[in-house]
């Protein structure tokens, strides 16, 4: 089993209904959803495309996915995840756009990012004495010879190469896109979410997610708002 932090709107929240949709899965439910009828694209295409997203659920990772501690229990990481929530202000991404991230999309900020830098930093500090060390098989799925220098000491060090000065907040949306594919999807990815782009985000909610078995489908075991006085500024926190 491994936990992870994962940003992710409550599941009646206008976004979160329309990634499940596009997704074909609410991580949220246990029900799957029917494939959209207005995809754009062959069904298997569909499938492959978003095989892997749709496996992790619609979230942004601020913590990735680790195995639990030995010193630790699941209860204590529920207690300690409630208690983050409550005492942490939410903060606002000002404004939302489509990106590609290599051949992949997601949802990413456009323009300043400090305060959901600020946030990921907390929440990898926050939950580290949670984390059990990584094995050398996990390690090696990391593939550290693609790595660079500062990312493979993040790694053995946070047990994730993309934290700190590394963190890139984004939603992922798709798997690898073949390149020749890549202005369609564009194309298609943001009449889909034309609804959410250029416009803020609220960090509102954070989710904590459980992965039952490796290579399990991701679920949300917890969900809870942000305590605390909003706060679009956490470049000093």
């Amino acid at each position: 089993m491994r936990h992870a932090v994962y940003f992710a709107p409550p599941q009646d929240d206008p976004l979160n209904r329309a990634a499940a949709l596009w997704l074909g899965r609410d991580a949220f439910s246990e029900q799957g959803i029917s494939p959209p009828a207005d995809s754009g694209l062959p069904l298997e295409k569909w499938q492959a495309l978003t095989a892997e997203p749709r496996r992790y659920g619609f979230h942004a990772t601020l913590k990735a996915p680790f195995t639990l501690s030995s010193e630790k229990t699941v209860e204590d990481l529920a207690e300690a995840f409630d208690t983050f929530c409550n005492r942490t202000a939410p903060v606002t991404i000002p404004k939302l756009c489509l990106a590609g991230i290599g051949p992949f999309f997601a949802l990413v900020p456009d323009g300043d990012s400090q305060a959901i830098d600020a946030l990921c930093a907390e929440i990898t500090r926050a939950f580290e004495p949670f984390r059990a060390p990584l094995s050398p098989e996990d390690v090696a799925r990391r593939k550290p010879e693609r790595l660079t220098e500062r990312q493979r000491a993040l790694l053995n060090e946070w047990g994730y190469p993309y934290v700190f000065e590394e963190f890139r907040f984004h939603m992922t949306l798709t798997g690898p896109v073949p390149e020749d594919a890549r202005p369609g999807m564009r194309a298609l990815l943001e009449s889909r979410f034309s609804t959410f782009i250029d416009r803020p985000l609220p960090i509102a909610h954070l989710g904590l997610f459980v992965e039952p078995t490796r290579g399990a489908p991701f679920r949300v075991d917890r969900h809870a708002p942000l305590g605390g006085t909003p706060n679009t500024d956490r470049s000093h926190a």
